[in-house]
């Protein structure tokens, strides 16, 4: 009986080159990097009509939920799809917010002139209020965040919840508020580094707070 003709051999085989472990840490390190950036970007834009804030920054929040769970990674494009849903939902709060702010600023500005210790005292008062909305609005826009861009969403539960976030231990209030004001110092160095990443360093800070415990 004739053998069978023997099988050529096989070439050598391709293996695909080893990466050294720092190659990923150095891509992890960038995308925490651009991807708040890009978030940021979107969120400065939307801002651009003042009383759009609070909505462009849930929808900035989600963006970067999305992307610290693995879902999506178009932090710049999921902050523009998400602001719609948000604005409908929270464009009524973010008025409220804007013209407390506002007056809040208006007279700190004012009562920082004036030498009576009445006028400390009221100055002192406003300056805490201010201080005091930092973390809860850091808290509201990770709480809406996390729940998705629904403008049938039970308001009154949001703000609920975001004051237990902020306020339900007093560290955690004081974490978001020095994350608030340390954030654009630590991005100084950067040409536009306040700018995009002193509203989402924080906001990923509060999403992580905000998340349950098994996506942290």
């Amino acid at each position: 009986m004739p053998s069978s003709p023997a099988l050529p051999a096989a070439g050598p085989s391709r293996r695909r080159p080893h990466r050294p472990d720092w190659y990923a840490l150095a891509l992890r390190a960038m995308a925490w990097i651009a991807y708040p950036a890009l978030a940021g970007l979107a969120f400065l834009l939307l801002s651009l009509a003042v009383v759009t804030w609070l909505p462009a920054y849930a929808a900035a929040g989600h963006a970067l939920h999305r992307w610290r769970t693995g879902e999506d990674e178009r932090c710049f494009t999921g902050t523009i799809r998400a602001f719609g849903g948000y604005w409908r939902a929270l464009w009524r709060h973010s008025l409220a917010s804007t013209l407390a702010c506002a007056v809040l600023v208006t007279n700190v500005v004012f009562l920082a002139g004036q030498p009576s210790p009445a006028a400390f005292a009221l100055l002192a008062a406003q300056v805490g209020v201010l201080a005091a909305l930092v973390p809860y609005h850091l808290a509201l826009a990770a709480v809406a965040a996390v729940d998705g861009p629904d403008p049938r969403t039970d308001r009154a539960g949001l703000r609920r919840r975001a004051l237990v976030l902020a306020f339900g231990s007093p560290r955690r209030g004081l974490l978001l508020l020095a994350a608030a004001v340390a954030a654009p110092l630590v991005a100084l160095p950067l040409a536009v580094g306040p700018l995009l990443f002193g509203p989402t360093l924080p906001l990923l800070l509060a999403l992580h707070l905000a998340a349950p415990p098994q996506d942290r």
